[in-house]
């Protein structure tokens, strides 16, 4: 009896799992920096890491960010990205910024004094899960980069 009310449920089971097909569930987006480096000019190249945590493909269109140290505006990260980033990956854009006075101290004194950099992003990213219009979603995260040992001017 025990057996067949088991098999009988695991039947349902199945049945239920495929007739709704795969889970279509759009999670929200990520974004952080995997790498900043001084140019020779004062600019920085940004290496803007966005995550699709979607379980389907998402088309990022736009980014626009601000990056902050210390509650003071250090760079605006602003693009058309047009990058498509399949199911629960991550991707990479690189960037050219131009730093704030702000931004540029507390880069500078990271890579003098080999200390960690901690920073904030805050704005919008703009996003098409597939086979659906585009969305907005905000972006509020923390995070910090370390002198890069043996590469001038970067931080990892």
């Amino acid at each position: 009896m025990r057996i067949a009310l088991l098999a009988a449920t695991a039947a349902i089971a199945m049945l239920t799992s495929c007739s709704t097909g795969p889970v279509r569930r759009v999670s929200e987006p990520a974004a952080s920096l995997q790498q900043l480096q001084v140019r020779p000019d004062g600019n920085w190249s940004v290496d803007l890491r966005l995550h699709n945590y979607s379980s389907i493909p998402m088309q990022f269109k736009r980014v626009q960010l601000q990056m902050s140290v210390d509650g003071q505006p250090a760079a605006n990260l602003d693009t058309v990205a047009n990058l498509q980033i399949g199911p629960e990956s991550p991707d990479l854009i690189k960037l050219i910024v131009t730093p704030t006075l702000a931004g540029k101290i507390a880069v500078a004194d990271s890579l003098t004094r080999k200390v960690i950099f901690n920073f904030r992003l805050q704005g919008t990213v703009m996003a098409a899960p597939e086979k659906a219009g585009e969305r907005s979603f905000k972006i509020n995260s923390t995070g910090s980069l370390s002198p890069a040992p043996g590469l001038d001017g970067v931080l990892r």
